[in-house]
């Protein structure tokens, strides 16, 4: 049996190594599904100006690693702040080699609209001062525990110590465009229904903004899911790429 590759791209603040724990379940599960967790520029070892960086560089990172790794069927996934990245690798690498699309707790601004449109207005007016000033976006220290991790158990939450990370402050005031994105491409969204950093009804909002979800799959968790439930997350990747197995 062979499926297609599943790509994970990590949202704001963090990088590859947040999806380890799901990783590391998707193996004990489908030890034949190759599994790429890509970094974003200006993410650990991945050069980039997180004062000059665009969506449009994210898209081509994503897209250069695909094809070095020479994954001619994927599935991608993408978590916060990949709900802008995604849909522009998605229609650079086109429909034929694309088998879904999987948004988890991701932030969809509508058409021509920004990420700083979508959010809280504190997450918002912090993001339109970095954009001016071009300061890298910082998380305060004490703000994951209760925004990216509520519920998590503190064993858990250690698992992210120094793997929070400056984001490039351009890309939230970056506004979007879709125009060009293959609609046959199958979109599935997974809803955190605890999150404190995109609730409920932003994703819902999100939901609409992208249009065409066909498969909603919700968990009782907060934002970081791949902390939170790996477990689970993981079940539901594998059966996700399964549906496309040959």
């Amino acid at each position: 049996m062979t499926m297609p590759a599943l790509v994970l791209v990590h949202g704001n603040a963090y990088a590859a190594d947040c999806w380890d724990l799901t990783v590391d379940e998707i193996h004990r599960l489908a030890p034949e599904l190759t599994v790429l967790a890509v970094d974003l520029p200006g993410r650990r070892s991945k050069p980039g100006d997180l004062r000059t960086l665009t969506i449009a560089d994210f898209v081509d990172s994503v897209v250069a690693d695909i094809e070095d790794a020479g994954l001619a069927e994927v599935v991608i996934v993408g978590h916060p702040m990949a709900g802008l990245t995604v849909p522009g690798v998605v229609t650079k690498v086109g429909a034929s080699r694309i088998h879904e699309m999987i948004l988890a707790a991701a932030c969809v601004p509508h058409e021509g609209a920004a990420m700083v449109d979508v959010v809280l207005w504190p997450a918002a007016l912090m993001a339109r001062r970095n954009a001016k000033s071009g300061a890298p976006n910082k998380v305060p220290a004490r703000l994951p525990r209760f925004v990216f991790f509520n519920g998590v158990p503190r064993a858990r939450r250690r698992f992210m110590a120094g793997r929070l990370h400056p984001d490039a402050s351009r890309i939230p005031v970056e506004m979007v465009s879709r125009r060009n994105m293959p609609t046959e491409v199958p979109r599935t969204w997974i809803l955190t229904t605890r999150d404190r950093t995109h609730s409920v009804k932003e994703q819902r909002a999100s939901i609409e903004a992208i249009g065409g979800v066909q498969t909603l799959i919700p968990i009782d968790t907060c934002h970081g899911l791949m902390i939170s439930e790996p477990e689970r997350l993981a079940e539901i990747l594998v059966e996700r790429c399964r549906l496309y197995s040959r």
